[in-house]
């Protein structure tokens, strides 16, 4: 028999139906050749300092740098733990198939059970992206050997035993070092903090400044003069073009055009759903999570905003089925154009998430689940709709002597913003706050007016708080400098599965509060962000080492290269070396 390993019990209900395992056991499911099984996220993980050695329950025992790693069972857990040990040990199972999600966190989950149980039975890999019935069958017809995916796990196993040294060294150094009041280091977490730290302080330590400008009535619209510093300039200029004679100088009209979005990849699905509804990443993540598991959409932990180059067919059919069973797209009439969504060559684990087929029986759903579905089946529609185009016509205006310039559009053909419209209007949202100037059609150079002129005041503003859409677009963006200094695959703080996680952490920790829609940091955030070395928390250091993980993930770089480097790290940390 095979035994199946599914990361989660609603996974392993779902393969079972498919393999025809409909036999319930306690923590599985058996028949028809197969047995179907589960973890409950990670059984095993590394244990604590104390584990390895009596010496470290004291906190200023430092390095902590184990010869040989020691894994203990999640007490929480040990249950399903003992049903997946006695599975894999069962003389009746021949083989392993890894089910668990098909990622770097799936691969440690199962490799670390399959390791401690210290199981030799020979593994294959299922990799999907979507739990429809056919998309499982297709997968288990097309098994892959689990050695493809020996470099996955040592990136995994990188990434876990890194965080484990850069957060016990620099918490209990740190803490130590600061009269014992808990300091809390994370390898990921700490660079985003101090990105809301800095925030925070240039937003304290703003100072606006007044500056005004002059706009000027021509009767069909406004036109404005450039920033003016000084007020008794400005007053001068507004009374001289007071019922005063202006004169077109120059008429500027162009077609312009706004591409298509792309489609969503987690993190981009995240920000959306923190902008139109105040989501946190979190609630997006959980709540996509589940669409995946009721089969209504595909596998959300994606870095991905392509689909594959063979993945016309099922894109012209999601897209269809949206258009007959979504209510906000039933009366959208376009013709898909999928070019700019296909590129296999920028997916690379996961396609961008998609609805699946199954959006045509869509059941009860509660208000996130449909406001989040609605989300990603709009963005499909949008992404092959069409570019929305517009008229942008630049008008400058001389009023004695002085240049005043208007700018207006119109529109030519609303391509994506249709369903943008429809989209936001049936979850109660307004689709743009933006109000624009429509300039009329006959202008033209030289054309003549009596104007009058109004003195306008304004203040500079101070740099605007992290929202969560905003923070996640600073982590996904962390470490670009980078990117020209050398040839580097990635950049970022964590990945699109782990970022939602460092904000909660953050919050739960106390280092941020949130107000409102903003993050914003507490004193005891600000006293880590002034304790730790600039190493620690340096953003491009932490995107550098997610792109070294990438590519040991490719074989194009060393695990124990990269082990050392972060043992080095740690004893520079606990030496006092990094200041």
């Amino acid at each position: 028999m095979k035994l199946v390993i599914a990361e989660k019990p609603s996974q392993g209900v779902a393969f079972s139906k498919v393999l025809g395992a409909n036999k319930r056991g306690k923590g599985y499911y058996e028949g028809n050749g197969y047995i179907v099984s589960w973890c409950i996220g990670h059984l095993v993980g590394l244990a604590l300092p104390e584990v390895y050695s009596e010496e470290y329950k004291k906190w200023d025992n430092l390095p902590v740098i184990p010869d040989k790693w020691i894994y203990t069972v999640n007490k929480s857990t040990a249950d399903q733990f003992g049903v997946v040990k006695r599975l894999m040990n069962d003389k009746k199972v021949t083989s392993i198939v890894c089910a668990t999600d098909s990622g770097r966190e799936g691969e440690l989950i199962f490799r670390l059970v399959y390791e401690y149980v210290g199981c030799k039975k020979p593994v294959e890999r299922l990799w999907i992206s979507s739990l429809e019935d056919e998309a499982i069958r297709k997968g288990f017809e097309n098994l892959r050997p689990s050695k493809e995916y020996d470099k996955l796990y040592a990136s995994a196993l990188c990434r876990e035993r890194a965080d484990w040294l850069i957060g016990i060294n620099g918490t209990r150094y740190f803490t130590v070092h600061n009269n014992n009041e808990l300091i809390s280091v994370g390898r990921v977490q700490t660079p985003t903090l101090a990105m809301i730290v800095q925030r925070d302080r240039e937003i304290s330590s703003f100072v606006k400044q007044k500056y005004y400008t002059v706009e000027i009535d021509c009767g069909e619209y406004i036109a404005e003069s450039e920033r003016i510093d000084d007020y008794e300039k400005a007053r001068l200029i507004a009374m001289d073009c007071e019922t005063a004679s202006a004169k077109v100088t120059a008429v500027t009209t162009k077609n312009k055009y706004t591409s298509e979005p792309k489609l969503f990849d987690l993190t981009a699905l995240q920000r959306e759903a923190n902008k139109l509804f105040g989501f946190t990443a979190k609630e997006t993540l959980d709540t996509a999570q589940k669409l995946y598991e009721m089969k209504l959409i595909t596998y959300p932990r994606t870095d991905s905003r392509y689909l594959t180059d063979d993945m016309d067919d099922t894109a012209s059919k999601v897209i269809g089925l949206i258009k007959k069973h979504i209510p906000f797209a039933g009366y959208i009439d376009f013709k898909p154009f999928l070019p700019p969504i296909l590129d296999s060559g920028k997916v690379s684990d996961h396609h961008a998430v998609i609805p699946t087929v199954n959006i045509a029986d869509v059941g009860d759903l509660s208000d996130n689940e449909t406001k989040i579905l609605y989300l990603i089946c709009a963005r499909l529609l949008e992404a092959t709709a069409g570019k929305y185009a517009y008229k942008s016509t630049n008008v400058e205006v001389e009023c004695n002597g002085r240049i005043f310039k208007a700018n207006g559009t119109a529109l030519i053909e609303p391509g994506y913003k249709a369903i943008t419209q429809n989209f936001r209007q049936s979850v109660g949202l307004r689709f743009s706050d933006e109000v624009e100037q429509i300039l009329p059609d006959d202008i033209s150079e030289a054309k003549a007016y009596t104007v009058t002129a109004a003195l306008r005041e304004h203040y500079t503003m101070p740099p605007k708080a992290y929202t969560e859409d905003t923070l996640l677009l600073a982590m996904e963006n962390a470490g670009k400098e980078q990117l020209e200094i050398k040839d580097v695959e990635r950049v970022g703080i964590g990945t699109p599965a782990t970022r939602a996680a460092i904000i909660e952490a953050l919050v739960k920790r106390g280092y941020v509060i949130r107000k409102g829609r903003m993050l914003c940091s507490t004193d005891m955030g600000k006293k880590i962000v002034d304790t730790v070395p600039d190493v620690l928390k340096s953003a491009d250091m932490t995107a550098d080492w997610e792109n070294m993980l990438a590519l040991i993930t490719k074989g194009e770089n060393s695990d124990k290269a990269f082990m050392q480097d972060i043992k080095t790290l740690v004893n520079r940390i606990v030496s006092g070396e990094e200041s």
